[in-house]
Order: structure tokens, then C-alpha cells, then sequence
């Protein structure tokens, strides 16, 4: 089968949508059919360092997705590109029972901070949607697992899962801006390869008195719907 081109998908899909508004069909980060709906970015600037008060805890920044750049995705028709939109998490974000846990690889079972426990914060910055898990334990099976592939640079991506609330088509189908997203009971993950090449972060051991102005770094996305 031959794989059509962005023009042709998009005017494949500009007679078989019914409004612009419409959210992509069965969307998807690559071409097969039942891939995830993941849009990753590479994680940069990965590093740890001593704690100053020998606790030992890892300190994890980064960003789950980064607004405004665009990336590849697939939906029912073919490739299309997609946009999010700037401050489209916020209503999402401001919820007082947001429930996101950072997890490897979509895995929820393999959580390592969570917001419900104040081990994970999430926020929307000059950037796109920033992640910081301040005190990751080191003795927890998994961040034991994926510290030093991140130390290696072995593992350097991220993504996360979401539902898209609104969003819009171009006039020529081409691409589709995400203007809302609801992040509650999703997650944010460590992965291995990606889509988006526009984010990263940074993993770390905490010095003894960690300041909020460390929350800057890169990190991968993965948008499910």
C-alpha cells in the first residue's frame, strides 16, 4: 500500500470531515495502524549531581510538551501536522483534584512521583507544560532502573497522555491546532524514542536547599487523546 503524502491525505480528509472542529480520527504517531497517540520530544541536559545533605533524592525537571512547534502525526487519512497551543493546559492544570503520576513508559503501574502526594508538579511556563518531581527516590525499583540509562544518555525522551477537549483544523486540512487538553487521570512518561524533537530535561541530585528557579529543562510528549 502506498503511503500518502501530507497533500494527498489532507484533501482526502477535507471531503470526509464533516467540520473543523472535528478531532483527528484515529490518531497516532506513526503510519501503522494501532500505534500510540504519542508525540514524544528528546530529553536534553540530563545530569545528577551530590545532594548536599546526603538524602540522596534525584530531582527530575523537564517539559511534557512544548506549545507552539509543530510536529508529525497520523490520524484515519495519513500524516498531518500538529500544534499546541499556547496555555492550552491551563484550565486542566487548575483543577484542586489533578491526578497525574510520572510513570516509564505509559506503564501505570510503574509510577515514581504523583501530584495527589505533592511528589509531582506540573505548571505551564514561557515554554509548554513543565514537569518537576522534586525528591524521586532513589531505592524506588523503578528510578533505580532508569537513573543511570538517563545518566548515559541511553533513555532521553518523554511523553504524556491526555484527552483533546477543542481543537481546529486549518482551512487546507493540513494541520491541527490543539487548543485545550485535559491532563487529569493521564500521565507524564519516560520513553524511549520520539516524535518531537522540540523539548527535553533534566534529571538530578538536589543540592541541600533546591530553589524553584530550577524548573527549566527539556522533555519528550506523548499526546493521547
Amino acid at each position: 500500500m502506498t503511503t500518502p503524502t501530507l497533500a494527498a491525505a489532507a484533501a482526502t480528509r477535507a471531503q470526509s470531515v464533516r467540520q473543523r472542529a472535528d478531532r483527528p480520527s484515529q490518531r497516532r504517531c506513526a503510519e501503522q495502524s494501532g500505534s500510540r497517540a504519542a508525540v514524544r520530544a528528546r530529553l536534553s541536559g540530563v545530569q545528577l549531581r551530590e545532594t548536599g545533605d546526603g538524602g540522596g533524592t534525584l530531582e527530575f525537571l523537564g517539559h511534557a510538551t512544548v506549545y507552539e512547534q509543530a510536529y508529525e502525526m497520523w490520524d484515519y487519512f495519513g500524516p498531518y501536522t500538529e500544534i499546541v497551543t499556547e496555555g492550552a493546559g491551563s484550565e486542566s492544570l487548575a483543577r484542586a483534584d489533578l491526578d497525574v503520576p510520572l510513570v516509564l513508559g505509559h506503564d501505570q503501574l510503574r509510577r515514581m512521583a504523583r501530584t495527589t502526594t505533592g511528589t509531582l508538579l506540573l505548571a505551564e511556563d514561557g515554554t509548554g507544560l513543565s514537569v518537576h518531581a522534586p525528591a524521586l527516590d532513589p531505592a524506588d525499583h523503578d528510578v533505580a532502573y532508569i537513573a543511570p540509562k538517563l545518566r548515559a544518555g541511553l533513555v532521553d525522551e518523554m511523553s504524556f497522555a491526555f484527552r483533546i477537549e477543542s481543537g481546529q483544523w486549518s482551512p487546507d486540512y493540513t494541520e491541527y491546532r490543539i487548543n485545550r487538553y485535559d491532563i487529569h487521570r493521564g500521565d507524564v512518561a519516560i520513553v524511549g524514542y520520539g516524535a518531537n524533537p522540540h523539548t527535553g530535561a533534566s534529571l538530578r541530585q538536589p543540592a541541600a536547599a533546591p530553589t524553584t528557579s530550577r524548573a527549566r529543562a527539556l522533555l519528550e510528549i506523548a499526546l493521547a487523546r
